[in-house]
């Protein structure tokens, strides 16, 4: 489960609401399967005009992670990216690339890695979306406006095993559903959970859920994060299909006309939002650097991509050839460092945009079209590199 957005679905959210771009293909019939293809570096479009050092501190927070491995682990699922010892030499050489210096950095990625095509079952087509880290106003006590919990995990909160199905509370004797977040709007956590802090806009709060964590800007200056620390365990329904289905919005189902819409509809928006039914708590991030992605590093904007890892290994490289919002091609280097609970196939990809309302402007706008290439170090471990 994404540690900063997957537990919150946003890819799920924008898939079902953002403003459509020219749609992929049909995805194939059958389960998703990965095939990768060698290609050459002067077979990606646009990878001489990347700035591609951009995406080293990226890396090099990937690096550290895998590097602490023991050296016969494996890297992503089924070993794809060979094992930890086959990353040595490629991170070793990103920590002597200067900042800034772009030749190097390319001189770095077409020495050490090979590129691959990404495919599902020979299919190269996927798509891509994005989220952000939001910030919301708050404040440590509650007064006016200032009357929005945000709560940290309940007391109450029983987890039995692993997956959401095994998530309730104990009523009578056994574990039921716990409680939606219809009834938790109503108060009935009251008591039951902390309140981590206050804040005064109900859409705010409920748009950071579907992210997952954000930022707080207290009323005395200071910044808070806070980071996912579980849910309910409902299903998450997404509120564009909700709004969609209501026939609520026009032409324009982006994440910024579905805020303005429950903004302008505060009642009425509230109880739309209450069919969604699956609510986020949270705990303080105390890292500084930035929302940590489910690789365990601090996620970089525009650098950092969050994937499926049942196909794409978290710490890899990879060549992102989509759109932007704005139609522009955006073709560049990104480290898979995330996951999503919406983020499902070999071709899938979820860009982090960063902090604050630009971001959210960008990301809640993005569904493109594109395809993507994994870079592995050219020395894999015979016995993992066949696929």
């Amino acid at each position: 489960m994404r540690r900063f957005a997957a537990a919150a679905l946003v890819a799920a959210s924008l898939a079902a609401c953002a403003t459509p771009e020219p749609a992929p293909a049909p995805a194939p019939a059958g389960p998703d399967r990965m095939v990768l293809q060698p290609l050459s570096f002067d077979q990606l479009a646009g990878w001489s005009e990347d700035e591609s050092a951009r995406v080293l501190p990226a890396l090099l927070k990937s690096c550290n992670r895998i590097t602490k491995l023991p050296l016969d682990k494996s890297v992503g699922f089924e070993g794809v990216g060979g094992t930890a010892a086959d990353w040595y030499a490629p991170c070793a050489a990103a920590q002597r690339v200067a900042d800034g210096d772009h030749m190097a950095a390319r001189i770095l990625f077409e020495s050490w890695f090979t590129p691959w095509r990404v495919t599902n079952g020979g299919r190269a087509d996927g798509l891509f979306t994005g989220y952000f880290e939001p910030e919301i106003r708050g404040s440590r006590q509650r007064k006016a406006p200032y009357i929005h919990p945000i709560f940290g995990k309940p007391n109450d909160l029983v987890v039995t095993g692993s997956g959401e199905q095994a998530i309730g509370r104990m009523e009578n004797g056994r574990l039921v559903p716990y409680y939606t977040r219809a009834e938790i709007d109503k108060g009935v956590l009251i008591g039951k959970a902390p309140v981590l802090v206050w804040t005064d806009d109900p859409v705010d709060l409920a748009i950071m859920q579907i992210q997952g964590s954000g930022r707080v800007r207290l009323d005395d200056g200071s910044v808070i994060r806070l980071g996912v620390a579980g849910s309910n365990g409902h299903k998450f329904v997404g509120i564009g299909k909700v709004l969609k289905d209501e026939g609520k919005l026009g032409a324009d189902t982006s994440m910024p006309a579905i805020r303005a819409w429950l903004k302008a509809h505060p009642e009425e928006g509230r109880t739309l939002l209450g069919r969604n039914p699956r609510y986020i708590f949270y705990g303080f991030n105390t890292g500084g650097e930035g929302p940590l992605g489910t690789e365990g590093v601090a996620l970089t904007p525009e650098r950092s991509l969050a994937v499926d890892p049942r196909f794409v290994p978290l710490g890899a490289p990879v060549w992102v050839d989509s759109i932007d919002p704005a139609g522009r091609p955006l073709r560049r280097l990104m480290v898979a460092q995330d996951t999503g609970a919406a983020i499902k196939g070999p071709v899938r990809g979820d860009v982090f945009w960063g902090a604050g309302e630009a971001a959210f402007q960008v990301a809640g706008k993005m569904k493109s079209p594109g395809r993507l290439v994994l870079f592995l170090p050219r020395a894999r471990s015979p016995r993992l590199a066949e696929r």
